[in-house]
């Protein structure tokens, strides 16, 4: 920046404090939101013995069914390395296992075992309590406004997500 060239203060500074204007705030509010909802969600598959991004996965192949891996990129945000890294973790737990695709000698499907469900449905059960810790704080009826407001936010209508 030139010596003389005049100081400019930005009108906000991006914080993720209560009434910050910012046009960061709302990003950075979510972000500490998943932070803290990742951590708590973290200690109730902790014990069983994966992490929140295996979670993610079995989540798509328990909704979707087999699933190629390309289609799991896209669908947990991840990136090709990460989920080959996961799914291998889950094929050495036996959660879930990669299949050929018919018709495409690359492609491999990835398919949740009976293992796999059985954890996922041990996974909501450990976390129930915990979800509702998360909550706590919130008042009547504002737990399911949170997740209206947070569900119509990630999935907009126009679907521009």
């Amino acid at each position: 920046m030139a010596a003389d060239a005049p100081h400019r203060t930005p009108a906000s500074r991006a914080t993720d404090r209560p009434g910050d204007a910012s046009p960061f705030a709302l990003g950075l509010l979510l972000r500490r939101a998943h932070w803290h909802a990742a951590g708590v969600m973290g200690e109730a598959l902790r014990p069983l013995g994966i992490e929140l991004r295996h979670f993610a996965v079995l989540i798509e192949l328990a909704n979707r069914g087999p699933t190629v891996q390309r289609d799991l990129v896209a669908a947990t945000g991840s990136d090709k390395a990460g989920i080959m890294r996961v799914v291998d973790d889950l094929e050495r737990k036996g959660l879930a296992v990669r299949k050929a695709v018919p018709g495409d000698r690359r492609a491999r499907a990835v398919e949740i075992t009976p293992e796999g469900l059985e954890l996922f449905d041990a996974a909501h059960v450990a976390a129930d309590p915990l979800g509702k810790r998360l909550v706590a704080e919130l008042g009547p009826g504002e737990p399911e406004k949170l997740m209206d407001l947070l569900t119509r936010f990630a999935h907009p209508a126009d679907g521009k997500a």
